[in-house]
């Protein structure tokens, strides 16, 4: 029941983010990757985390900055993506927060204007290895995300995705998990 509610508020972040983008419309179209078309965002990540890290953990939360650059203008993109999360533990276990750094790079394509596919992949690193148990301090991590960026003017967009991130094993003969993510990010264009 918990999960389906937090399904829903994902759900409704995301469809109220499209609904404010609809009024404001102006008509005109604009492009997103103006001047030497790089695009940096900063955005707010939220998530539910699958597998056996539901066992322990209820949601995550954090925020990330990620640059895009161009390798075809206003249609495919070379990403790097840093950012911390903090993936909170169920008043049922006593099982401390597990605190990550992700650090990624990747490939973002815009299929339709506006409209992308992007898939990274890189390494996550935990930040309390010991208070956690966990033999390694870094794993394995890849994210493949559809999105859509909204323009708010000028350069700058609101990108909303939806996103996978598979984590690796922090300790041996472990498993790999996943959280299931939303990520809201302010995007200008230099």
């Amino acid at each position: 029941m918990k999960n389906s509610i937090k399904i829903s508020v994902l759900a409704l972040s995301l469809l109220s983010v499209f609904t404010i983008n609809a009024n404001a419309q102006d008509g005109t179209p604009k492009s997103t990757t103006d001047g030497s078309g790089i695009r940096l965002s900063i955005g707010l990540d939220a998530g539910l985390p699958l597998g056996k890290l539901k066992n322990n953990y209820n949601w995550s939360g954090g925020a990330s900055v990620e640059a895009d650059m161009p390798i075809i203008r206003d249609q495919f993109y070379y990403t790097v993506k840093a950012g911390f999360t903090d993936v909170f533990a169920s008043n049922t276990t006593t099982a401390p927060d597990m605190q990550l750094i992700p650090v990624k790079a990747g490939l973002k394509y815009f299929f339709i204007k506006n409209v992308y596919v992007q898939g990274e992949a890189g390494a996550a690193f935990v930040t309390n290895k010991t208070s956690l148990g966990y033999t390694k301090a870094a794993a394995f991590v890849y994210e493949p995300q559809i999105g859509v960026l909204f323009n708010v003017g000028g350069k700058n967009s609101i990108d909303a995705g939806v996103n996978y991130q598979n984590i690796g094993e922090f300790y041996d003969n472990g498993t790999h998990s996943g959280i299931l993510g939303l990520r809201v990010a302010y995007s200008f264009g230099l």
